[in-house]
């Protein structure tokens, strides 16, 4: 049996039972629409509103670039040990990684020979002060005993300062890094036994998750719709009934040379932790326009022979057909250009039984 004959079948069957009704009012009469159909017919007020268009748009979570830091190796060494795995939650000082290195047990050498030759200086300034005290020591003699103090002191502060950059001297030519904030190990290449160089890849990076960026592709043709400022919302596959909300922070004006799109970016608050970088995102855009438009909910459209039409209710028991220009959707909405008016009422449910009706179909 063809789609026609069925659909020639169902609708002869709602003429019969429309017109099997003793009491019907005027306009139902003549529709062959039944008086009780009526009461399940639900209808919506036309309204003016400010026309909202939506774009979906795709991107990832990355990391805040001012919230994650890489450890470079500033020396040449090996590392004897770590104290973390990737992936792990470290407090800023903790230990991370002891490495040994010819080139900073020359330094605790330096070091420690200044510190001896301290001790020396420090007795010499004491017996200078005796002597000065009873007048045996002239007191150029005396401050150049000080001088001679205060200039191996600041030797030492400054190889101690020069030692404090690699990380804490543990002696024998060890030194121990630590964690210069608190995070999350986002990256690990260091290896016990392995050897590093300034020119080797960071050994670590560590990253504060609480905020990261959402980076959106916009397309050219896009463009138009995409502005600073914007609010948008975010959604994942990992939690796909949670909605993340947020606003364009900056538009790039340079288009990428591999993707051929402008990079947008959203900086979210990720206290919770679930916004993790490299994970895909679906990023809505709501452009409110300044025009006024009416308004009516996209279940009242029927489209019919390449047209839009509405039945729209008449008077208090009838009503009429009106076909619509269409404008745009936005979800749930549906916004006209031409061929209602604001106040009208536009059935929403049963619509399409109401409207063969009223076509004699």
């Amino acid at each position: 049996m063809t789609k026609k004959i069925i659909r020639s079948i169902v609708l002869a069957g709602l003429v019969l039972i429309f017109n099997s009704c003793g009491n019907k009012k005027t306009e139902a009469v003549e529709s062959g629409i039944k008086e009780s159909f009526l009461e399940n017919v639900k209808t919506a007020k036309v309204a003016i509103s400010n026309q909202e268009s939506e774009l979906i748009l795709t991107g990832k979570v990355d990391y805040d670039p001012e919230k994650i830091i890489s450890y470079m190796p500033l020396i040449s060494g090996i590392i004897d040990r770590t104290y973390f795995s990737l992936g792990d939650k470290v407090r800023k000082g903790q230990p991370l990684i002891d490495i040994r290195s010819t080139e900073l047990s020359a330094l605790q050498s330096e070091k420690a020979s200044l510190e001896a030759e301290e001790k020396v200086s420090e007795r010499e300034l004491k017996a200078a002060q005796a002597m000065f005290d009873d007048k045996m020591l002239s007191e150029i003699e005396l401050l150049e005993a000080k001088r001679n103090l205060k200039q191996i002191q600041a030797a030492i502060s400054k190889i101690k300062a020069d030692m404090e950059v690699y990380g804490t001297d543990k002696g024998n030519g060890m030194f121990t890094v630590h964690a210069p904030m608190s995070g999350f190990i986002v990256s690990k290449k260091a290896l016990p036994g392995s050897a590093f160089s300034p020119d080797s890849d960071p050994a670590f990076s560590i990253a504060d998750l609480t905020t990261v960026y959402a980076i959106v592709n916009v397309y050219a043709s896009d463009l138009r719709f995409v502005s600073e400022g914007m609010e948008v919302e975010i959604t994942t596959l990992s939690y796909p009934d949670e909605t993340f909300n947020g606003k364009i922070n900056s538009l790039s004006q340079v288009f990428d040379p591999e993707e051929k799109v402008l990079k947008a970016r959203i900086v979210m608050n990720n206290s919770d932790l679930k916004l993790k970088p490299e994970m895909s995102v679906l990023v809505r855009l709501k452009d409110k326009s300044q025009d006024s438009v009416m308004a009516i909910p996209s279940d009242a459209l029927i489209f019919d022979d390449n047209r839009y039409f509405v039945v729209v209710e008449d008077g208090a028991d009838g009503f009429v057909i009106k076909e619509v220009t269409l404008q745009g959707h936005n979800g749930k909405i549906s916004y006209i250009a031409t061929g209602l008016s604001e106040g009208e009422n536009v059935v929403v449910k049963n619509q399409l039984l109401v409207f063969a009706g009223l076509r004699g179909e």
